[in-house]
């Protein structure tokens, strides 16, 4: 049978004790009793304050459907706090005119290991996942531990901690989307977990929590890259005890629409399409919008089955697309690729933004995504239809694209050489000038502001001479490189208009720009960068408001909340694993401590509270 590891602080027992007898005792004097592990009862202030904590955690309120589609102002109860996934606080107590005293609240130290997380809040509670699935409650004003939940040790998880980017807070429940495949449900009051139950067996991982929506988990499962077979999937899972209610498979099959499109490959041999980052929900068309990554089996792809039927294409759907899903049964509405048969590792898989922008005249309403190349793509919410595409001007893989239908065509020079002879100057690299950190957007001023990379690579394919010989992983080898013209900096940040499609503003450094965006009501923008720098940018001229060196990258997801009337901004710094590793290639003179520190950094205007 399971543990379940948990305390509550209001029932946490103080324990004292006193070491052995001293020998400096008075000859005759009467013994001490041994107080070795006696309780100490609580005095009566450290009861005053155990029952304030306590009394925090009985008032919290049920997070219903009506809450998830229009949240109160000062809470950010999921991944990038609305169904459509802006990622924008209508907070604006800190403003630009008072965030230059700015100032640390309260800090809390996490579990070392990549902090890549989005802290939640509710009712004046910040909840808070850390690596090796540790997840704690703390009171959102002060910091103090109300409750923490310890995952017990499992035969056969990984040694190194994994990321999960967030997890959910719905009904009276936390859900942890174990990185390992497991959904964990806890009390949302006391962190007593409820079940734990395994949703996708070894191989699979899980990156990102899924989205609650009338009594079910929606859930996207990753890591389908390797020799999985027939790929990744999307799972609808009912939030009462995780049964599965529905599955949909991100690759298509043969007799499906675009099943075709694997050059012949079976479906054992059709892998990738994973989903890496929490859905976006329209509730008006009850619409899921979900968001597709790549195949590492490239090869395969491009060289096909030995025979193939009548018809057959390498498009390779439904990889890097974004897909309409029906949350209730799972069907399919529509899918559209942006970059199909895409051998550079150049995943379009990050946040689809629910924007509605005027195209030729009229608004409409929009689901709005990039991928790593740095080139948006917005499609009619309803047909899937393209309506425009932006390249902000980093890449070198894309020369065209269809003004009607928003086909790119590739670069054959882009293409790997499957003969060995030819390395290539890819722009950007596999790491992504565009990578999971989301965009913000402001819906009142319609800028979207970008979180960037600028770094190439020098890439060439590891060859297989039979698909037989791939275990799984990366087909190519890659070493980092600066942009074309390069003057060494790294780092940078845009801030598009979508209504026009015209960028605003360029922030250019030399760290890279590693964490998510956060833009408020105030007229600020947030963001973190791998020289440990947490900034507040002007939103409408990119200048830098106030700035603070945290004890780690920032890597992680920032939010804003409220509580008692006074806003705060929150944020996860921690060593930000493979990616950061790999753009400080051209950044050598970046350093973090060895080992790391994640913490939480919470900030606060200094008026009084």
């Amino acid at each position: 049978m399971k543990r379940w590891f948990s305390h509550s602080l209001s029932t946490v027992a103080l324990v004292a004790g006193l070491g052995a007898a001293t020998p400096a005792l008075a000859q005759g004097a009467p013994e001490l009793p041994r107080l070795v592990g006696v309780p100490i009862k609580p005095d009566a202030k450290t009861a005053v304050i155990l029952k304030q904590r306590e009394d925090l955690l009985g008032k919290m309120s049920p997070v219903t459907d009506a809450m998830l589609a229009n949240p109160p102002p000062g809470e950010w109860l999921q991944w990038l706090r609305t169904y459509d996934l802006h990622g924008f606080s209508p907070l604006d107590q800190i403003n630009k005119e008072n965030v230059a005293s700015l100032r640390p609240a309260w800090t809390w130290s996490l579990p070392q290991g990549t902090s890549e997380g989005t802290p939640l809040v509710h009712d004046g509670i910040l909840f808070i996942y850390g690596a090796g699935d540790r997840m704690q409650a703390l009171d959102a004003v002060t910091g103090d531990l109300l409750w923490e939940f310890t995952r017990p040790p499992r035969a056969g998880a990984p040694a190194n901690p994994q990321v999960l980017r967030n997890f959910s807070i719905y009904g009276d429940k936390v859900y942890l989307s174990a990185p390992d495949g497991h959904l964990i449900a806890l009390e949302a009051k006391t962190g007593k977990m409820l079940w734990d139950k395994e949703i996708v067996g070894a191989g699979y991982r899980i990156s990102a929590g899924p989205v609650a929506i009338k009594g079910k988990l929606i859930q996207g499962i990753t890591s389908c890259g390797g020799l999985q077979p027939g790929g990744c999937f999307v799972l609808g899972l009912d939030a009462n005890d995780g049964k599965e209610l529905w599955r949909f498979n991100t690759l298509a099959r043969p007799g499906e629409p675009g099943g075709n499109s694997w050059n012949g490959l079976p479906v054992e041999q059709r892998n990738g399409g994973s989903v890496w980052t929490t859905p976006a929900y329209d509730s008006e068309t009850d619409t899921l919008y979900i968001g597709t990554g790549n195949t590492y089996n490239w090869q395969a792809l491009a060289k096909g089955a030995p025979t193939k039927p009548r018809g057959a294409t390498k498009e390779g759907l439904h990889l890097n697309s974004t897909i309409a899903l029906d949350p209730n049964t799972g069907k399919m509405k529509w899918a559209y690729p942006h970059f199909p048969e895409e051998p550079w590792d150049l995943d379009w898989a990050f946040e689809r933004q629910l924007i509605t922008l005027p195209v030729q005249g009229r608004d409409r309403k929009l689901v709005v995504t990039m991928g790593k190349a740095v080139i948006y793509d917005a499609l009619d919410r309803e047909t899937g239809k393209w309506a425009f595409s932006k390249d902000l001007g980093i890449q070198n893989v894309v020369t065209k694209i269809d003004q009607r239908t928003g086909k790119k065509t590739y670069d054959p020079l882009a293409m790997p050489d499957l003969t060995g002879e030819r390395n290539n100057l890819q722009c950007p690299a596999g790491y992504g000038a565009k990578n999971w950190p989301s965009n913000s957007f402001n819906d009142q001023t319609k800028v979207s502001f970008v979180p960037l990379a600028e770094v190439c690579g020098e890439t060439s394919p590891r060859l297989y001479k039979s698909m037989d010989e791939y275990k799984g992983g990366g087909q190519e080898q890659r070493m980092a490189r600066y942009h074309p013209n390069s003057d060494g900096n790294v780092g940078r940040i845009d801030a598009v208009n979508l209504a026009t499609r015209e960028t605003v503003w360029t922030v250019r450094q030399r760290a890279s720009v590693t964490s998510a965006t956060l833009a408020t009501a105030g007229g600020v923008m947030f963001v973190g960068d791998a020289d440990r720098y947490f900034r507040a940018y002007d939103q409408a001229t990119g200048k830098v408001l106030w700035e603070m060196r945290l004890n780690d990258a920032i890597n992680a997801y920032p939010i804003s909340y409220s509580v008692n009337g006074k806003q705060y901004v929150a944020v996860a710094a921690g060593f930000g694993g493979p990616r950061i590793a790999n753009l400080r290639q051209l950044t050598t003179e970046v350093n973090t401590p060895r080992g790391g520190g994640a913490a939480l950094w919470v900030f606060e205007l200094p008026s009084a509270r």
